[in-house]
């Protein structure tokens, strides 16, 4: 029996199309919580940058990709940040070797080192304004739970190695999410649950990029949506449609979990 559900946002709950939640969704979440099931937010966004889900409202939040959790809004029950070594030599790389543009993405606030046409492109595509600019080396003494850095994948390990206590994931060729070692949504799903006393076997998650892949095998149930990367598909239980085809009423009702 689903007692919980996790959600990711964008490309999931959210359509990079319109920039909304289809009114099935908002409809099937509703009525998931009649029924009784906790419904949950699982996303790389900070819980500040949560701007595009209306007035829908959750039990619990797994924010940056794992690294911060919450019960409501206002319950902190995990928290998990980058190394401060690791933000100092991040900067030291940007000054000495190469710049490349890199997002902090900290507790109260983000902060951008320069942007560029990539930079636009995605923050475009989020449907989010593009955070303000600061040196990094203005900032690296304040914790750090994830850096949106675009380099490509080809400069990914080189950089990586600059980051000893850090891993990447990517869900667009144009920039990764960087997040401390053992970091993810799996994790936060982990933390959650034993809040609440439920097991992996009750808890079902959707989603659609490569930062989902850890929580949709590790869930009882994971579901992918039909606009999924194939690597995504390959690590889910099942593949619904896409966001814009209804992909989450249709798996929910697939699974005869809404009544």
């Amino acid at each position: 029996m689903i007692k919980a559900v996790f959600f990711d946002i964008d490309g999931t709950l959210v359509s990079f199309q319109t920039h909304q939640i289809p009114q099935s969704t908002i409809d099937s979440i509703n009525q998931l919580k009649a029924q009784g099931i906790k419904v949950f937010i699982a996303t790389g966004r900070r819980l500040g940058s949560i701007n595009n889900i209306g007035t829908l409202t959750f039990d619990g939040y797994i924010t940056l990709n794992g690294g911060y959790c919450t019960i409501g809004k206002e319950k902190v029950i995990y928290t998990h940040s980058i190394p401060q070594e690791d933000i100092i030599a991040l900067s030291h790389y940007q000054e000495t070797v190469e710049d490349f543009p890199c997002a902090v993405v900290q507790e109260e606030e983000i902060y951008m080192n320069y942007k560029n046409a990539a930079v636009d492109q995605i923050f475009t595509l989020l449907n989010f304004p593009a955070p303000p600019l600061r040196p990094l080396r203005e900032i690296v003494y304040n914790k750090t739970y994830q850096l949106i850095a675009f380099f490509t994948e080809e400069q990914e390990e080189h950089i990586l190695s600059v980051l000893p206590h850090c891993e990447s994931t990517r869900w667009n060729p144009l920039f990764s999410d960087v997040v401390p070692k053992g970091s993810n949504k799996g994790v936060g799903i982990d933390k959650i649950l034993a809040h609440y006393g439920f097991t992996l076997e009750e808890a079902m998650a959707f989603g659609d990029g490569g930062n989902d892949i850890e929580m949709l095998r590790h869930v009882g149930l994971g579901v992918a949506m039909g606009n999924a990367a194939e690597d995504v598909k390959e690590a889910a239980d099942y593949v619904t449609s896409s966001v814009d085809d209804d992909g989450i009423h249709k798996a929910l009702q697939h699974f005869g979990i809404l009544k």
